[in-house]
């Protein structure tokens, strides 16, 4: 199978280089979202609300909250090529300091000390009924899973490949390019993340350690570092471990990704059918909504995935509507922890990587999953989570054990060729530098992030909440110290901001019906 496999994903990267259209690969759309706790200077949770300064949370496009009041989630535009898309999410920064007062943007995906999860404030959104329905939803996850698991922040990876590509990968193909043509290679690319994106964990995970203090509250148990930290002593990220996003609450969600039409099926399924634990919660309870329904998911986006299938979605549409309107416009890859070693979260080496990684992942045979073949390639994903740095690790590669070194090796290998595509007429070859910057990782595991960090624990002495908390202050003072700001842009977020809080005060003094209506609606026609 692996041979196959090979042979097939060098032959269709050979047509590639061999169509002379040098930029096939070049200029994809990216996009980053990062999320941060916002924390006072001692370390603790800020609890104050989202800054007025920054806009409005429901309707600024690139300055929100995900499920906390104290959790910022900066959104950035598409981009065609990286420095570009991290110069923005560096001043979106800048921006965002010169409004939090003496509050840090908390610098790793692990939170910050937490006796429980009460301290943790859900979002607001104003009292128009889409503002409600994104509050009643997040009432539903803390009620669902707790609060604690929604502290913890991450960062996504948006991609799109270029349409020059798609119309020359159909010619490769032997087909025509067409909607169906693309959604089906993007699925092919999901199940390839499937199988292979437990690299991604083990080189960019950094999030081994975490706050005694969350373990006590979450009830989940891990060996001290120390009398303030806790640590898996091989992990990578706990952040996408059974500590994290892994709970057990959503181990019975199976969604295909062998095509589009099972994808949405399953994603119907799951919040259509509803689920005896959460009917014992209710929904309007003493005129309250603790969760929007008590099905298995709320809805589409309550289901938690490395990577998933994204469209622009219309006003009132669900995702999965969109999907199947108009198929897979671009991926969102949900796998990356905040990196406490850069400033923003993410920097130029990951995201180059990323991008080759999703071309080999589109390029490669990729043959359906059972429900079988999924349930092994997540176990995959949780020991590289869990145990990714412990020496000789074992993983499942089609039923047979194989060692994680030499997979990875492999797969590093089989990227070569796609680097050198996308450094095409870049003598830099930035694409090939960020590809070696990984060898060297799997090559030595003291280089990976999770060990650097935990590197930096013992050199210094300090706790998990010590560290974080100083590096969140350092990364403070660098964004306020920049010179020269881009003013221009900073004055364009200013009004960004002012604009999206007189478009919440337009959605609540125009709305009609009810808040139950609205709902119905959109289960219904969304």
């Amino acid at each position: 199978m692996a041979a196959h496999t090979d042979r097939q994903f060098e032959r269709r990267l050979s047509a590639l280089v061999n169509a002379r259209e040098r930029r096939v690969l070049l200029e994809g759309l990216k996009g980053v979202e990062k999320e941060s706790l916002r924390v006072r200077p001692d370390g603790h949770l800020a609890t104050t609300p989202h800054p007025y300064e920054l806009g409005s949370a429901l309707t600024n496009e690139h300055i929100t909250t995900d499920f906390s009041e104290s959790l910022i989630e900066l959104v950035t535009p598409t981009f065609r090529n990286n420095p570009d898309l991290l110069q923005y999410l560096n001043d979106l920064h800048q921006f965002v300091y010169r409004h939090l007062g003496d509050e840090l943007l908390w610098a790793t995906s692990m939170p910050c000390e937490l006796s429980s999860g009460d301290e943790v404030p859900v979002a607001r959104y104003g009292v128009s009924n889409i503002g409600l329905m994104k509050t009643a939803y997040r009432n539903g996850l803390r009620h669902r899973y707790g609060a604690l698991m929604q502290a913890i922040s991450g960062v996504h990876f948006n991609y799109s490949f270029p349409q020059l590509f798609w119309e020359v990968y159909a010619q490769v193909r032997h087909t025509a390019d067409s909607r169906e043509f693309r959604s089906a290679g993007y699925f092919d690319l999901l199940r390839n993340y499937r199988r292979h994106g437990w690299l991604v964990l083990y080189l960019f995970g950094v999030s081994p350690t975490v706050s005694r203090s969350f373990l006590a509250s979450s009830g989940q148990q891990l060996p001290l570092l120390d009398e303030h930290t806790a640590w898996e002593p091989y992990g990578t990220t706990l952040r996408m471990s059974d500590i994290g996003y892994r709970n057990r609450n959503q181990a019975a969600v199976d969604i295909s990704v062998n095509s589009l039409d099972e994808y949405v099926r399953d994603l119907r399924r799951a919040t259509d059918t509803p689920f005896p634990e959460y009917e014992k919660i209710g929904v309007l309870v003493d005129g309250d909504y603790r969760q929007l329904t008590s099905n298995i998911l709320q809805i589409e986006n309550e289901y938690y995935s490395y990577i998933r299938p994204k469209r622009v979605t219309r006003s009132g549409e669900r995702p999965s509507t969109a999907l199947h309107r108009a198929g897979v416009e671009y991926v969102e890859v949900r796998a990356l922890d905040v990196s406490v070693l850069d400033p923003v979260g993410v920097n130029l080496n990951k995201m180059r990587f990323l991008e080759a990684f999703l071309a080999m992942c589109v390029l490669r045979d990729s043959p359906p999953q059972s429900v079988d073949d999924q349930h092994q390639l997540d176990d995959n994903h949780l020991q590289v989570a869990r145990r990714g740095r412990e020496p000789g690790l074992m993983l499942q590669r089609d039923g047979r054990p194989q060692s994680l070194v030499q997979w990875g090796t492999e797969i590093l290998e089989s990227m070569q060729g796609l680097c050198e595509l996308l450094d095409e007429g870049d003598p830099a070859r930035p694409y090939t530098v960020a590809l070696k910057v990984q060898r060297e990782k799997l090559q030595d595991v003291d280089r990976t992030p999770s060990a650097r960090l935990l590197a930096e624990l013992r050199r210094t002495g300090e706790s998990f909440n010590q560290l974080a908390g100083r590096v969140s202050a350092e990364h403070k003072a660098h964004f306020l110290q920049q010179h020269p700001p881009d003013n221009l842009r900073l004055a364009n977020f200013r009004r960004d901001a002012d604009e999206s809080l007189a478009e919440q005060r337009r959605l609540e003094a125009t709305q009609t019906g009810s808040f139950a209506n609205y709902l119905e609606r959109y289960f219904v026609d969304g």
